[in-house]
């Protein structure tokens, strides 16, 4: 049973989703670099071998740095109440007492608070937003382990590795598909991050990492507890997502699993707790997930078994991708149904006719989400999707503009003004509260694609 103590709540800020770490919110220039004054930082000598790593961690010079990535990723307070600005005037103060209490291991972290995040499908994922402080200390200890870290890991793990990406991931299972391998053992780990053992992430963590104090200090940060409605819950087990340190550490504990089907010479493909394993037909499928299963109980880990499976690997997605077969036998990338999906629910919500916005404001809104989602998905090789979804958009669009004229005197003289026949200005005019079905055909050639280029609006094709 977890246990509870009562504790006041600090003044929360906004809170949102930013690759896995506290969400943005603005900051004041004055909080640029409150440990340049204290001298007594530490130098950035370090010590021979893996020694000493907390001492080089908490050097002037990674500190400066780890404090510009805080300050860059614009976290949201913790359960302390303290934004990035009020954390600097905290450290400016207090830095010598907090380094003096990290180096003699007195240091006790802040648990983080408990933030759900709703998912399209309707559930809640669970993030926890360390205080700045706590991520400041974690992105000083990042720095440091992950160049002695990372090299270790398996080049088939994608998944938050300097250099590598979402994309890495893709291609490799591509390729698996393109030499032959058309079966796939997709494996969904029941809540990971939840499900995190301490003891054995500590003992893979001191295979790599011999530093008594950095262990005792990561320790410190696992059984931390977190925060929901004042109350702090003490964990056995789990590692909240939302501290620069959590990716690192599903790596280190995940590794295991990677080296074990790598020696086996499998061919497979994993991006943090998301893994594909790419096979020639469904009887080796089957053993290959069994295999997982055990791999994964002897670090304590589950497999839903309701979201895994052993298939075809045209009819599974990974990484909101989907594989397709096209002439002359080329498997090629799409975007997923799913995907496609909440596309277009975010795109409705974006774009409610009901919201009093204007047009600039709409595509204001807009622009981030069209840029980051064509970003991502810029493998897919499907053009005629991409223009189908432009133009629905643009439909989407034209409508809000006939709500927002809504009389048929204003729609007409709007129209007018844009340049429209008197003929057509008539005929939308007369039919201008039926806002879906009149913002196509006749209305396409007075709000045009380059009038929405004007406005900036992105194109997906």
């Amino acid at each position: 049973m977890s246990k509870a103590k009562r504790q006041m709540p600090g003044k929360s800020g906004r809170v949102g989703v930013a690759l896995g770490e506290a969400v943005r919110d603005s900051i004041s220039d004055e909080a640029c670099d409150p440990l340049a004054e204290h001298p007594d930082t530490g130098s950035a000598k370090s010590k021979a071998g893996t020694g000493g790593l907390l001492e080089m961690a908490l050097t002037r010079e990674n500190m400066q740095v780890a404090w510009k990535r805080v300050k860059a990723n614009k976290g949201a307070a913790g359960v302390d109440g303290l934004d990035i600005e009020q954390t600097a005037q905290k450290v400016r103060t207090l830095w010598p007492l907090i380094r003096q209490e990290l180096l003699a291991g007195t240091y006790r972290p802040s648990p983080v608070r408990r933030v759900m995040i709703p998912k399209p499908d309707g559930s809640q994922r669970e993030l926890g937003i360390p205080t700045v402080l706590d991520r400041l200390i974690q992105q000083a200890l990042l720095q440091v382990l992950q160049p002695l870290i990372d090299p270790t890991f398996s080049k088939h793990s994608h998944g938050f590795r300097p250099g590598r990406r979402a994309h890495d991931a893709v291609k490799a299972a591509r390729a698996y598909v393109q030499s032959g391998k058309r079966v796939v053992v997709d494996v969904d780990l029941e809540k990971f991050f939840d499900r995190v053992n301490h003891d054995i992430l500590i003992d893979r963590l001191r295979k790599r990492v011999d530093d008594a104090a950095v262990i005792r200090l990561i320790r410190a940060y696992l059984n931390a507890g977190i925060m929901a409605g004042g109350v702090v819950m003490e964990r056995q087990k789990g590692t909240p997502q939302g501290g620069p340190l959590s990716p690192l550490l599903a790596n280190v504990l995940l590794d295991d699993v990677d080296k074990e089907l790598e020696a086996r010479g499998y061919s497979f493909a994993r991006y943090a707790d998301d893994c594909n394993v790419y096979v020639g037909s469904m009887k080796a499928g089957q053993r290959v997930m069994e295999l997982l299963r055990k791999l994964y109980a002897k670090l304590k880990l589950q497999i839903n078994e309701a979201k895994s499976e052993v298939g075809s690997a045209f009819g599974r997605k990974f990484l909101g991708y989907a594989l397709w077969v096209a002439k002359g036998l080329e498997v090629k990338c799409a975007v997923a149904h799913k995907a496609l999906d909440n596309f277009k629910a975010r795109i409705r919500r974006l774009t409610r006719r009901s919201g009093g916005r204007s047009m600039e404001q709409v595509v204001q809104r807009l622009r981030p989400y069209l840029l980051g989602w064509k970003a991502y998905f810029g493998l897919a090789q499907t053009p005629g999707v991409w223009r189908e979804l432009d133009e629905w958009l643009r439909h989407r669009m034209r409508a809000i503009l006939l709500k927002h004229w809504r009389r048929p005197q204003t729609v007409y003289r709007e129209l007018k003004a844009l340049g429209a026949t008197e003929d057509v200005a008539k005929r939308v005019a007369v039919n201008s509260r039926r806002w879906w079905r009149n913002s196509a055909k006749l209305l396409n050639s007075v709000l045009t694609i380059a009038y929405f280029d004007q406005l900036g609006l992105p194109r997906l094709s």
